[in-house]
């Protein structure tokens, strides 16, 4: 045995920017994800990391789930 575990597949999200972020910080959590236009959309993996920035910035944008 490696030793490693195998893990299921995780899905993607794909995240939309949908409103314009009002303060600086938000900008900042927006533009870090590569949203960088109204209505411009990047996908990510389904980790963590990427559903607390998108929980900061929730109310600006849309998310769906994709496997």
């Amino acid at each position: 045995m490696t030793g490693k575990k195998k893990t299921a597949k995780a899905g993607h999200l794909v995240v939309t920017l949908v409103r314009r972020p009002p303060t600086e910080k938000l900008r900042k959590v927006a533009w870090s994800m590569g949203l960088r236009k109204l209505h411009g959309s990047h996908q990510y993996p389904d980790r963590p990391e990427i559903r607390g920035m998108v929980f900061t910035i929730r109310d600006l944008v849309t998310v769906s789930e994709e496997k």
